[in-house]
C-alpha cells in the first residue's frame, strides 16, 4: 500500500482562517504520516523520498514557517509535529544517497538551524553533511550573493533589509563551523563585514555575532585554523578604529578568553604580542547595553498590589513593562528563535543583563533548568486579578472601631467615680488653706540662729588669698616628674662664666666664629677649661 503525499504546511495567513479542530486533525494527521515513513525500511524509505517530490516540499515549508517563529495555535501538538518533522529531515540527509536538492539549499539550512539550533544532533548532522555533500563548492554562488547583499545594503538608496539574511547566517554559523570556515576564507567576507558594521546602524549587532562566530569557527577544536584566524586579525588590527568591528568583538564577546585557551603551538607564539594588545579592549565595550537594576524592585512592600507570576520581573501585571519589552526585542533580534516568555526566564536569570543572557547563549553555557525549557514559549496574556479589578478606593461609610477606655492608676478610684462629697475638695495646701507669701515670710519658726550666722562670718578671712594650684601636678596633668630630683651645679656655671669673660678681655678674637679662630690654640685652650664646645662659646 502506497503512503499518501504529504500536503505544503500552509503560512500563517491561510492557518488563521482554518478551525481549531480542524487544525488539530491536520496536525495529527502529518504526525501518523511522518510515522508511517519512518517505519519503513531503508531502501523503501530511499525509493519512496526519491520518486515523491511532496516530502521535501512538506519540510522546507514546515521548516521555513517553525523558523518564522509564527503565532502557534495549538503548542503541544506542534511541537509533537516539529519533533517528528526532525526525526523526518534527519533521516533523509543522513541515510538518502540522492538527497533533495531543496534539503541542500542554504535557506534550509538555516532555518532547521534556527527551529533546532540547541539540539547536538543538528550540528553532527550538518558537520557530516557539510564533508559527504561537499557543500564548500554548492555554496560559492551563495557567498557570492551574501556580499553582494550586505554591500548593497550599506549604501543609502538601498531598499533590501538584511535583518533577516543576517538572522540565517548567524544560526547556520552556530551549528555548522565548517560554513564559517568557508566564510573566512580570503579576505571579502571579513572586510564587507567590517564596512557594515559601520554603515548600518540596527543590524550592527548582528554582524559582531556573525564575525564572532566566523572567528570561533576557525578555532574549532576539531579542525582549528588558527593560521588563517592570525592573518584575519592583524588585518583587521592594522586598520583598528574605537569603534572597528574588531573592537566590539574583543570587548563585547569572550572571543579573546577562548582563544587563549585553545591556541597552542607556533600559532600561540606568534600571536601572543597581538592578543595582549587586544587584551587592553577586553571587557571594555557597551553592546549590548548595561542597564543600572532599580533599587526598587522588591515585592510585597505593603505600598501596591502585588502579582503573581513564573516570569518574575513584574512583567505581567498590566503588560510587559516598556523597558523589559525593549530588552526581549534586543535579545530576538540576535537569537530570533527565541520566545518572549523563554528570554523573559533567562533576563531574570542574569539580573536583565543582556551582555551576560547573549554570552551564556553564544557559548551554550546555560544552568540545566533554562536548558530543559521550551525555547520557543511565548508569555501568556496578562490574566486580569479579580481581587484588584477595582481600582477606585471604597468610599462607602463605614463604622470605625470605638478605642479603648483610657486606662490609668486612678481608674475606678472613688474620685474617678464621683463618690466623693465637696467638701474634701479644696484649692492649694490642704493643711493651711489660707498661707499665703506674706504670711510664709513673716513666720521666723524655720530661721537659722543669728549667732551661728556672725560665727560663720567671723571664720572667714577676706584678706586670705586663694591657693595657686597652677603646677600642681594634678593640675597639669602629670608632666611634671617629682621623682627626679634636681641636680643643678650652680658653681660650675659660675666658674665658666668667669673664665669665659676673662678670656674676652684678654681676647675678644678668641670668640670668632671663622675656621681658623676654632682650629687655634687659644680656643683650644678655653675649650679645655670649660668643657664647652665652639657653638656654646660663640653663642
Amino acid at each position: 500500500m502506497d503512503l499518501p503525499p504529504f500536503a505544503r504546511f500552509p503560512p500563517a495567513a491561510v492557518r488563521k482562517s482554518i478551525p481549531l479542530k480542524e487544525w488539530q486533525l491536520c496536525l495529527e494527521s502529518w504526525v501518523l504520516l511522518i510515522q508511517a515513513h519512518l517505519s519503513l525500511s531503508s531502501e523503501a524509505f530511499n525509493t519512496k523520498v526519491t520518486k515523491d517530490t511532496s516530502i521535501a516540499d512538506f519540510l522546507t515549508s514546515c521548516v521555513d514557517s517553525h523558523a518564522q517563529g509564527s503565532n502557534v495555535e495549538n503548542p503541544q501538538a506542534e511541537a509533537r509535529l516539529r519533533k517528528y518533522t526532525f526525526f523526518l529531515t534527519h533521516r533523509c540527509l543522513s541515510e538518502l544517497k540522492n538527497k533533495p536538492p531543496k534539503l541542500l539549499e542554504w535557506g534550509f539550512l538555516a532555518d532547521l538551524s534556527i527551529v533546532y539550533g540547541k539540539s547536538l544532533h543538528i550540528r553532527t548532522l550538518l558537520r557530516d553533511l557539510w564533508v559527504k555533500e561537499d557543500l564548500t563548492t554548492k555554496f560559492q554562488k551563495h557567498k557570492i550573493s551574501l556580499i553582494r547583499h550586505l554591500e548593497s545594503a550599506t549604501t543609502q538608496s538601498s531598499q533590501s533589509d538584511p535583518e533577516i539574511t543576517l538572522a540565517r547566517t548567524a544560526a547556520l554559523l552556530n551549528t555548522c563551523p565548517p560554513y564559517g570556515q568557508f566564510l573566512m576564507l580570503g579576505s571579502d567576507f571579513i572586510d564587507t563585514l567590517s564596512t557594515a558594521y559601520n554603515k548600518l546602524d540596527s543590524p550592527s549587532k548582528k554582524v559582531v555575532v556573525i564575525a564572532y562566530r566566523c572567528f570561533l569557527s576557525l578555532i574549532d577544536p576539531s579542525d582549528p585554523k588558527f593560521s588563517m584566524l592570525l592573518d584575519h586579525l592583524y588585518s583587521l588590527h592594522s586598520s583598528r578604529k574605537d569603534d572597528s568591528l574588531l573592537s566590539a568583538i574583543c570587548s563585547t564577546t569572550p572571543f579573546l578568553q577562548k582563544l587563549r585557551e585553545r591556541i597552542s603551538g607556533p600559532d600561540a607564539v606568534r600571536g601572543q604580542k597581538l592578543i595582549d594588545e587586544l587584551s587592553l579592549l577586553e571587557g571594555t565595550g557597551t553592546f549590548p547595553s548595561r542597564r543600572k537594576r532599580p533599587t526598587g524592585r522588591k515585592s510585597n512592600k505593603g505600598k501596591g498590589r502585588e502579582s503573581d507570576h513564573e516570569y518574575g520581573n513584574g512583567s505581567l501585571d498590566q503588560g510587559l513593562h516598556v523597558h523589559m519589552m525593549s530588552l526581549v526585542s534586543q535579545i530576538q533580534d540576535l537569537f530570533p528563535d527565541l520566545g518572549s516568555g523563554f528570554v523573559v526566564k533567562l533576563l531574570d536569570e542574569y539580573g536583565d543583563d543582556t551582555e551576560q543572557v547573549t554570552a551564556h547563549l553564544l557559548d551554550d553555557s546555560l544552568p540545566s533548568h533554562l536548558k530543559s525549557s521550551d525555547r520557543s514559549e511565548i508569555l501568556p496574556e496578562p490574566k486580569p486579578n479579580s481581587n484588584n479589578t477595582d481600582l477606585v478606593p471604597n468610599l462607602s461609610p463605614h463604622t470605625i472601631p470605638s478605642q479603648p477606655p483610657r486606662r490609668n492608676v486612678h481608674d475606678n478610684d472613688a474620685f474617678d467615680r464621683l463618690a466623693i462629697s465637696p467638701s474634701q475638695l479644696h484649692r492649694g495646701r490642704h493643711s493651711s488653706p489660707l498661707e499665703t507669701a506674706d504670711t510664709i515670710l513673716q513666720d521666723r519658726s524655720s530661721r537659722p540662729d543669728k549667732a551661728a550666722i556672725l560665727s560663720a562670718l567671723a571664720a572667714f578671712d577676706s584678706d586670705d588669698d586663694e591657693r595657686d594650684d597652677t603646677y600642681d601636678v594634678d593640675d597639669v596633668g602629670g608632666t611634671v616628674d617629682t621623682t627626679i630630683a634636681f641636680t643643678g651645679n650652680d658653681d660650675e656655671d659660675n666658674d665658666n662664666e668667669e673664665a669665659l669673660f676673662r678670656a674676652w678681655k684678654r681676647s675678644p678674637e678668641v670668640f670668632g666664629r671663622d675656621a681658623a679662630t676654632r682650629r687655634g690654640q687659644a680656643r683650644g685652650a678655653l675649650k679645655r677649661e670649660t668643657g664647652m664646645t665652639d657653638e656654646a662659646i660663640e653663642g
